[in-house]
């Protein structure tokens, strides 16, 4: 498996708003797209930093996984997600060396790529994300 680059670092707040205003007037960082991904229940909002992302999390549900984690561990770094150039390749070469699936098959993320999760039981207790543009 390659992995290409730290694709994005997701952070999960309770209030998006406010945590754009410290992103962009303590950090000095430029949002560049805020987006709902329905389907997972979350409202994102994306900065770069060099090639990499960062992504702010809101939960649209007390019941998405961004809820039940905020709930579960409070505010703070949710996943780590490496660009890969083929998700269901990089999953199927992760279970092979014994690594547990989230996601089985890839599925759509926010900015349009293809996502899939690593369980972090198997990850050092570490969120993993696949990410790969999607065409």
């Amino acid at each position: 498996m390659k992995l290409n680059k730290i694709e994005h670092i997701g952070i999960a707040v309770k209030d998006i708003d406010v945590a754009i205003k410290y992103y962009q007037k303590v950090l000095g960082l430029e949002c560049y797209n805020i987006e709902e991904v329905k389907d997972q229940k979350v409202r994102t909002a994306f900065f770069m930093v060099g090639e990499t992302k960062i992504e702010l999390l809101e939960s649209l549900e007390p019941d998405g996984p961004i809820g039940k984690f905020i709930e579960k561990k409070g505010e703070g770094v949710h996943h780590i997600a490496f660009a890969v150039d083929n998700v269901m390749d990089s999953l199927k070469e992760a279970e092979e060396k014994g690594v547990q699936l989230i996601d089985k098959a890839p599925r759509k993320g926010a900015e349009n790529m293809n996502i899939a999760f690593l369980h972090p039981k198997s990850t050092f207790g570490v969120l993993t994300e696949f990410c790969e543009a999607s065409e």
